[in-house]
């Protein structure tokens, strides 16, 4: 009898876990034109699980072959298939950033990202789109973000989509900034600190108060006179699904917010499965006690102990895990700070969270009645942390609800 379960969607598209959720995100990129799941899917056919340094090869090896293609395209007068190919290119050399994390030393990162940028500042050149670059005030530098304008008269309600962790933000325009800006938003996408290009080209790192980051957003976007100020909305993927609700405590200028997911407690993906023993040497101050344990728990794995210095840099100290891990567990939200949010806020339920599960839940109950719940059922394929198959609607649920919301 054949395996009910055993179906082209439920089984793996990748040998390990982690590879299998990239070619997910990826696959579902293709809905808004991100990525070719042909090019994708044969990319990556061969790799063996755990075989970082061939992950790494076939998404940096697909994205530089796109790329050529692009350039090629573009020599030749070809700009709409240009800008397609730098789309996705930039997207698949987003995805050779983070698998280089896992690789020794900062050199592969650094190339990656280097033609990722490449290929997204062409692409957004070619887009056929205006584009404005805005510069934010923030302490003694400047962050710099993209503002899409829609062809239509403005000014323009205007969508902020706020990034997660390590997302690349090609990734991010393909799946909300393309279908928002066909609706008739403005989209800004930008990278805040300890992301991206703000990490690796300024080395600021995170911040748990990103009230401070999105207050000067607002200000620059309202000043304005393309922005239609009362209809200012954001949206906040993975864990901008704590920063954005975390934001939104102290800065209600935005007419409606997505958190998707809704997530109230950064570090609990972080120390889910570490002894409560080594948890406490950290809230003790025991850091070179914690150092030493991990160092010693590390020295045989250096693929995983490269992850998580990677990981740990944009929260302060790659060389040092007790700083990141003292610092990652400020990034919660409780009850009462909660309490503070008016702003109509939309949270995504997807089944099989698995990196904070069961914590969007938790906001929509701190936020009642201000929020609402979206559940995005595994049984309709929209499952998983993101929704990485369901990208299309997820689009449509978010975007339905914005217009209700701000008109």
């Amino acid at each position: 009898m054949t395996d009910p379960l055993a179906t082209p969607f439920r089984a793996p598209f990748a040998a390990d876990d982690g590879f299998d959720f990239d070619v997910r995100l990826a696959l579902g990129h293709s809905v808004h034109g991100g990525a070719e799941p042909g090019e994708v899917l044969a990319a990556v056919a061969d790799v063996a699980a755990g075989d970082h340094i061939a992950w790494h090869a076939a998404w940096l090896g697909l994205g530089e072959r796109v790329l050529a293609e692009a350039d090629a395209a573009d020599a030749a007068g070809h700009r709409a298939t240009a800008a397609s190919r730098m789309l996705r290119a930039a997207n698949y050399l987003g995805f050779a950033v983070s698998a280089a994390a896992a690789l020794d030393g900062d050199a592969a990162v650094k190339t990656a990202f280097r033609l990722h940028r490449r290929a997204w500042t062409a692409f957004v050149g070619l887009c056929g789109h205006a584009v404005e670059e805005v510069a934010i005030p923030y302490d003694e530098a400047a962050l710099t973000g993209l503002l899409f304008l829609p062809r239509n008269e403005g000014p323009h309600r205007t969508l902020v989509l706020n990034n997660g962790s390590d997302e690349a933000v090609s990734r991010l325009w393909t799946d909300l900034g393309r279908p928002a800006l066909a609706r008739g938003w403005a989209v800004f996408v930008y990278d805040g600190p300890g992301q991206q290009s703000q990490l690796f080209e300024h080395d600021v790192p995170f911040r748990p108060d990103w009230e401070a980051v999105l207050t000067p957003v607002v200000d620059a976007l309202c000043a304005r006179p393309d922005v239609d100020a009362p209809r200012l909305a954001v949206w906040g993927v993975s864990q901008s699904g704590y920063w954005v609700p975390r934001a939104l405590t102290a800065e209600h200028r935005f007419a409606a917010a997505v958190a998707d997911p809704g997530v109230v407690d950064v570090s609990a993906s972080w120390v889910r499965r570490m002894p409560d023993e080594l948890i406490d040497l950290v809230r003790a101050g025991e850091d070179e006690t914690f150092d030493r344990i991990m160092d010693d728990e590390l020295s045989g794995d250096p693929t995983t102990a490269a992850i998580l210095r990677f990981r740990a840099r944009p929260y302060g100290s790659a060389a040092r895990l007790s700083v990141a891990y003292r610092a990652v567990l400020d990034y919660r939200l409780t009850p009462q700070q909660a309490a503070a949010i008016d702003t109509p806020l939309l949270i995504t339920d997807p089944d099989g969270e698995q990196f904070w599960p069961g914590q969007s839940t938790t906001l929509a109950e701190w936020t009642h009645p201000h929020s609402t719940l979206a559940h995005f059922p595994a049984a309709e394929g929209a499952g998983r942390h993101c929704q990485p198959m369901a990208r299309a609607r997820t689009a449509e649920v978010g975007l339905d609800w914005l217009d209700d919301v701000v008109g």
